[in-house]
């Protein structure tokens, strides 16, 4: 049997949330055997402290935010997904605010902190979940369909189908976890030009840039656009560049990094049933709203089918 991992030590990491904007700094730290992943608020005069479980979610617009009101901890995917791919079963995430800092838009920082600190074996055995029969998953408000055959270990093909020529039809796979570090941790969160602004309307996205989100552009900007959002990312509009459809100041990394990106949101959201899956998914169209209705669907027959 494998045995449950932490971390050797904590860790911290300060920036700025993607939507709110606002400076949170995260402390990770080792916990006991059978802890799980637990999220605490710290800046509250009550501790708020939430388990990772996808019945604790009470948002999933562009995000995966646990709890509700005033005492929410919002974009938790990237670094559970960090976390999932390191097989880390037991941390505590402690934070000063209310939304884990988006980073560079990708898992890999967290995962250059955890592989720094390393992990530590811990003397009780990995919780796993092995399933005895397919399943299947629709879920028909985004068109998203998962499905999930028997296995001896955990492996994802994700598949994006996107109605516009930028982006359009992709596929990306992880085999196994030893693939999780090169080819999916690096790949960045992504948005098209249009829904910037009804995004910053709505009072999110402010802490986005093109230095944490690869942004698609379907159609030639005029010189009064880029100059709108050379304002909007406080950048020179000397220093943008349209390739390839992408409206960024860096350069894509793979030719599917959407797809890989989207199999990143899965591997965190899917670490919200719990414990460790021994399953072969195959997802389509995946978004943080379908993972979790799948997460909890997952939950449920997992109680049913011990």
């Amino acid at each position: 049997m494998e045995r449950q991992r932490t971390l050797n030590k904590e860790f911290r990491v300060t920036g700025p949330g993607l939507h709110t904007g606002r400076t949170v700094t995260v402390t990770v730290k080792p916990a006991q055997e059978n802890t799980g992943i637990v999220f605490r608020r710290i800046d509250r005069t009550n501790i708020i402290t939430q388990q990772a479980l996808a019945d604790k979610v009470g948002e999933t617009s562009r995000g995966t935010t646990l709890g509700s009101g005033r005492h929410t901890i919002a974009t938790i995917e990237h670094l559970m997904s960090a976390l999932h791919g390191m097989q880390v079963d037991n941390a505590l995430i402690e934070l000063d605010g209310g939304e884990v800092p988006i980073l560079d838009g990708s898992s890999r920082p967290w995962l250059l902190q955890l592989s720094r600190v390393g992990l530590h074996e811990q003397q009780v055995d990995r919780i796993k979940y092995t399933f005895a029969e397919p399943l299947h998953f629709e879920y028909p408000k985004t068109g998203s369909v998962f499905d999930l055959e028997p296995s001896d270990h955990f492996s994802v093909h994700c598949e994006i189908d996107f109605a516009n020529s930028v982006i359009g039809h992709q596929t990306a796979d992880m085999n196994d976890f030893s693939e999780y570090a090169a080819s999916i941790a690096p790949c960045r969160t992504f948005v098209f030009l249009h829904e910037i602004e009804p995004l910053l309307h709505l009072n999110l996205i402010k802490g986005g840039s093109l230095d944490n989100a690869l942004v698609f552009v379907n159609h030639e900007l005029t010189s009064k656009q880029l100059k709108r959002l050379a304002k909007t990312f406080h950048k020179d509009v000397s220093h943008f560049k349209v390739h390839d459809g992408v409206l960024n100041t860096t350069d894509i990394y793979f030719p599917n990094e959407p797809a890989r990106h989207k199999l990143l949101d899965f591997v965190g959201d899917i670490r919200l049933v719990g414990c460790t899956l021994n399953a072969k998914f195959k997802i389509y169209k995946p978004g943080h709203r379908a993972n979790n209705a799948f997460a909890r669907y997952l939950i449920e027959y997992i109680k049913n089918n011990k």
